[in-house]
């Protein structure tokens, strides 16, 4: 059954962050936003689960699961009073970072994968001021490669970036790769806890798991 209750109506002190975690891997199960099988990555390579939380926005209940979710990080995590401003990082982010800092009251800005060939002929959409505490948000982080693109950009601008929101870790190096720039990654849950707890309620097979395990340990 999708979860179409609100996440704030747990304890999120973090007691309520395993039950958090649980219900949102079926969720996403759910809309087929976590698939577990044989595919193609954009970078050629073969990986035996795929994630597209763009799929997300489609299903409101789960969307609402979500956007409360990412809320409930931010402000356990990373402490609402840490940052002036949210960085969105396209396209998928953008689905998530809108609707959170309309609910925080927190001002947004997003940056572009390419700057404008007109106007200012920059990558940052919005207002950015000098000194402003910027916290990145995406949904989903492999490498950390892309979204380090968009902090070098928002720190060009005159943004502050020590923390990126993500809500799966792949646990592909960009903790110790956003590190390097003095980033903190702060992910929701990562691939490895999902699938251990789709074991547990066997929507997964052993095999399947193993194969996840294995793919995870090869590329850290």
């Amino acid at each position: 059954m999708l979860i179409t209750g609100r996440v704030d109506s747990y304890d999120m002190s973090w007691k309520g962050r395993k039950k958090l975690i649980e219900e949102l891997a079926m969720v996403l199960v759910k809309v087929r936003a976590l698939q577990i099988g044989t595919f193609t990555l954009a970078s050629g390579r073969l990986s035996s689960y795929y994630v597209d939380l763009r799929a997300v926005p489609s299903y409101p209940g789960a969307y609402r699961y979500v956007i409360d979710a990412y809320s409930s990080l931010l402000k356990n995590e990373v402490g609402l009073d840490k940052f002036d401003v949210i960085a969105g990082i396209p396209t998928a982010g953008l689905a998530f970072s809108s609707p959170i800092a309309l609910q925080l009251e927190k001002p947004m800005i997003y940056v572009r994968k390419e700057a404008k060939e007109y106007g200012r002929q920059k990558r940052i959409e919005g207002t950015l001021n000098l000194g402003s505490r910027v916290l990145v948000m995406d949904d989903v982080i492999t490498t950390g490669h892309s979204v380090m693109g968009g902090v070098d950009a928002i720190r060009e601008e005159g943004g502050e970036v020590k923390q990126v929101a993500v809500l799966i870790d792949r646990l592909e190096g960009a903790k110790a790769n956003l590190k390097k720039s003095g980033v903190t990654l702060r992910p929701l849950t990562d691939i490895l806890e999902l699938v251990h707890i789709l074991h547990e309620r066997d929507e997964i097979s052993a095999d399947e798991l193993k194969a996840i395990k294995a793919q995870v340990s090869g590329r850290q």
